[in-house]
């Protein structure tokens, strides 16, 4: 899909490395123009090789699937099925619509989630958010406006995957019924 080719990123480092040479030459010397011009106010980068912390899911993007990453994800898209992010946060945007079962680290919910949410250290529901599904976090917060329906886990340790927490439930459930059950019949 994407054609590279042989040495065109040391070749690009080596046009950055000059262009910020060139920058440095005309940017704020007497003979300029007081460092008003149009080199004046664009900011120099520093580092060319900066990494991306942080990925995006774009308002148009719709995606079926897992999706697991090594970075910080916001979704202002709509995913269906389960999204991982082990040490790392996710933020479901305003326009995001989410029906995922989420792992991640920090969970920030602005827009609609539908799956069950497993925060390693904290879930957070804003004022435009709205969820329906079970939290399993330390620190659970919800803002006022935010809505949330379902239950809230915020015992010690925070391990089980998002696949045995959705077993877990119906195990619970299931307990839940025959004790109502045998309530009933006895």
């Amino acid at each position: 899909m994407f054609i590279r080719q042989k040495g065109s990123r040391a070749k690009a480092a080596e046009k950055s490395a000059e262009t910020r040479a060139d920058n440095r030459d005309t940017v704020g010397t007497p003979d300029s123009d007081g460092g008003h011009g149009p080199d004046a106010r664009r900011p120099v980068p520093q580092n060319p090789t900066t990494v991306r912390t942080t990925a995006m899911i774009g308002v148009t993007v719709k995606i079926k699937g897992d999706i697991s990453s090594d970075e910080n994800l916001v979704v202002e898209g709509q995913v269906e099925g389960t999204i991982t992010l082990n040490g790392h946060e996710l933020t479901v945007g305003q326009s995001g619509r989410v029906s995922a079962n989420v792992s991640a680290k920090t969970i920030r919910i602005e827009g609609q989630v539908n799956g069950d949410l497993v925060g390693k250290e904290k879930i957070i529901i804003s004022k435009t958010g709205n969820v329906r599904g079970n939290l399993v976090a330390p620190t659970v917060i919800l803002e006022e406006g935010g809505k949330f329906k379902g239950s809230i886990d915020m015992g010690g340790a925070v391990e089980p995957p998002v696949a045995d927490f959705a077993a877990h439930r119906a195990n619970s459930e299931g307990k839940a019924a025959d004790a109502t059950g045998a309530a009933k019949h006895g």
